[in-house]
């Protein structure tokens, strides 16, 4: 551990508020970061104080002024050079990741890969920040629209992907020509740390300001409740949870600010009689047990025809005894710990509601004991069986629970698909072609990375622009000349 986060400047005590490669000490409380995998403290944060927070967010606005006039590909280029750091890291962060986060090192080291592959993304948006040019009605003149930054941006962000959801955001907004502030999970700070210890070290070669990517470590009620309620970020995006959500969402609304919201997920897979059973299994696997469900995309719900429900169950079950469970560290180990011993309790809730809503275990959903699994946050995967009116069902539970649904008509499948409140990404496995484009028709997903994803980072000016000698008005209205 002491290796690791040596080579990423991790120190035992480590300041909480950056601007860059400006690291404030000050005050604050202390947050341990304890690692899942056994329950040792791997280093600690001095959080972020009131006051720290008001000089970040001076400098981000001051930083704002300068960046936003680096031309856009300019500013994709620094995101390119970011890109470069964070794979010459790639190694080290991921093991990062797996120590702070839990998941095994292949998904510790795909997630930074993501990362890269954002930056990636990025730098190609910085040349795409395109605007229309439209008729007018009127003779001699022209529209166009042109896009501009927004200003500092705030970004929260979520434990289960400590290096690739901030990615998804502020590589963006800053292509964008937006400054950032992030705040991070407190679970998962050191992530944080290394990741901004990067940035900075990329800016401070250009030549760039203090304030362009910041950081701050701390308490929802400290530091996030600020972020939310600040007017002077026009913008927050923010993943976590649906109670998260609403409570961001609606307290920027209040002040007329902006927000992104990446929520809560239930995703549902459909098999069909026609399936390639021993691909979706697969599938449903990785889905299911991947970083031990705590993903917002993992497979949650298994909606299965009733033709095919045992033998697809025999399978899974098989499938699932071959999970080797322990440490992420390890070689072969396919599943790793919860992220905390409240994650196991919250699961085993769950499991218990379940049974009393008329649902049953099939397989797993054990608390495993001894040795290394004596950290408390070891967990068996679970399938278990249920109905489409099971009230947990439509509930998210950060865990490796996959609820088997059976169906008898594809309607019956897309409409228990559908009958949650939650809505991230979804799949069918079949080979018929009318089913899929049916399925197509009724369900989808949403991620933030589209084409257009800058526009969330950006507002849109439309300006007209007259090259006549007159001063032609709308609806006939006349003024001046005779």
């Amino acid at each position: 551990m002491q290796s690791i986060a040596e080579k990423l400047g991790i120190e035992a005590v480590n300041a909480g508020a950056s601007t860059g490669s400006l690291w404030m000490e000050g005050e604050g409380s202390l947050l341990e970061s304890v690692s899942p995998i056994d329950g040792r403290v791997i280093a600690a944060v001095r959080q972020a104080t009131a006051e720290q927070y008001e000089r970040v967010i001076e400098q981000a606005r001051a930083a704002f002024a300068e960046w936003r006039m680096v031309p856009a590909p300019k500013r994709g280029e620094i995101v390119r050079q970011i890109g470069e750091a964070i794979r010459r890291h790639k190694a080290q962060l991921g093991a990062l990741v797996t120590l702070e986060m839990g998941k095994i090192r292949a998904e510790g080291e795909g997630e930074v890969q993501e990362m890269i592959d954002i930056c990636d993304f990025a730098v190609g948006q910085s040349r795409m920040l395109y605007g229309m040019t439209m008729p007018s009605e009127r003779p001699r003149h022209r529209m166009y629209e042109q896009w501009h930054p927004l200003g500092p941006v705030g970004v929260i962000t979520s434990f289960n992907f400590p290096v690739a959801v901030p990615a998804w955001n502020a590589m963006i907004a800053l292509v964008a020509g937006d400054t950032v502030v992030w705040k991070p999970s407190h679970k998962v700070p050191l992530c944080a740390i290394a990741v901004t210890r990067l940035i900075a070290g990329v800016l401070e070669g250009n030549g760039l300001p203090e304030g362009i990517f910041n950081l701050l470590i701390g308490g929802r009620r400290e530091i996030g409740a600020r972020l939310i309620q600040d007017p002077r970020l026009p913008l927050i995006s923010a993943t976590g949870s649906v109670p998260m959500g609403r409570r961001v969402g609606q307290t920027v609304a209040k002040r007329l600010g902006r927000s992104i919201l990446e929520l809560g997920g239930n995703d549902g897979i459909v098999v069909t009689p026609s399936a390639d059973l021993e691909l979706a299994v697969r599938a449903v696997l990785f889905g299911a047990v991947g970083t031990a469900g705590q993903r917002c995309t993992t497979t949650r719900r298994l909606i299965v025809h009733r033709e095919i429900f045992d033998p697809l169950l025999g399978a899974l079950i098989k499938a699932y005894r071959q999970v080797r469970i322990g440490n992420p560290l390890e070689e072969g180990v396919i599943m790793g710990p919860l992220i905390d011993r409240a994650a196991v309790a919250a699961m085993q809730k769950t499991l218990e509601t379940l049974e009393n809503q008329g649902g049953k275990v099939l397989w797993g959903g054990e608390v495993l004991t001894g040795g290394l699994f004596d950290a408390g946050t070891y967990v068996t995967p679970c399938l278990a069986e249920a109905s489409g009116d099971c009230a947990v069902v439509r509930e998210e539970t950060f865990a490796p629970i996959l609820y088997l649904l059976p169906y008898d008509t594809l309607n019956e499948a897309i409409a228990l698909h559908n009958a949650v409140p939650q809505g991230l990404s979804s799949a069918i496995f079949t080979a018929e072609l009318r089913e899929a484009e049916a399925f197509l028709g009724a369900a989808g997903s949403d991620r933030e990375a589209g084409s257009d994803a800058w526009k969330g980072y950006m507002r849109r000016q439309t300006n007209t622009i007259n090259w006549s000698d007159d001063l032609p008005l709308a609806q006939g209205i006349r003024f001046g000349r005779k």
